[in-house]
């Protein structure tokens, strides 16, 4: 799917209010990703904003058969429908609200970059970082390196080892 295809926007049934703090929590299938969920829902809560889910169909790296990319992408998108679907009723619960939803195609870090300046209701982003001994992960690495500066918001990152009451306390 080619950048100027991309699925974007928020839900149909209440999208962000232009006064709204938004809290950006980028959904994926990591463990980690629930821990930035609890953490922006709380904050969200607490300073009457809402929070947005932001997922990335990255491109398929098999790309010999037309035939078999577009079934790898069908594939994707049917997995990033099932992450906000079942992070939504979190959200909802946590947050007093419905989350946004935000959809592209491309690579992630691009594709966030693009959100951030496209989405001047975005006021935080909010990532967790993986507590395994491989790093905190790539896209922590890479907003967390020389792309820091890149972002016109400030960078939330929550520590993937917290436990829920321990995000609790903090917000």
């Amino acid at each position: 799917m080619a950048s100027d295809e991309n699925i974007q926007g928020t839900n149909t049934s209440s999208g962000p209010d232009e006064q709204e703090r938004i809290f950006l929590v980028v959904v994926d299938a990591t463990e980690e990703h629930h821990k930035a969920l609890r953490f922006a829902c709380r904050r969200a809560r607490h300073t009457g904003g809402r929070v947005a889910m932001f997922y990335v169909i990255e491109p398929a790296e098999f790309q010999h058969w037309m035939a078999v990319e577009d079934l790898m992408q069908e594939e994707r998108r049917e997995e990033a429908e099932a992450i906000f679907h079942h992070a939504s009723a979190d959200v909802q619960a946590l947050s007093g609200k419905t989350p946004a939803y935000y959809l592209r195609a491309g690579k992630l870090r691009e594709e966030l970059l693009k959100l951030v300046d496209e989405e001047k209701s975005i006021s935080v982003l909010v990532l967790a970082a993986a507590s395994g001994t491989k790093g905190p992960g790539p896209l922590v690495m890479a907003l967390g390196g020389k792309s820091a500066g890149e972002l016109p918001i400030p960078v939330t990152i929550v520590p993937g080892n917290l436990s829920d009451e321990e995000i609790d306390a903090l917000t």
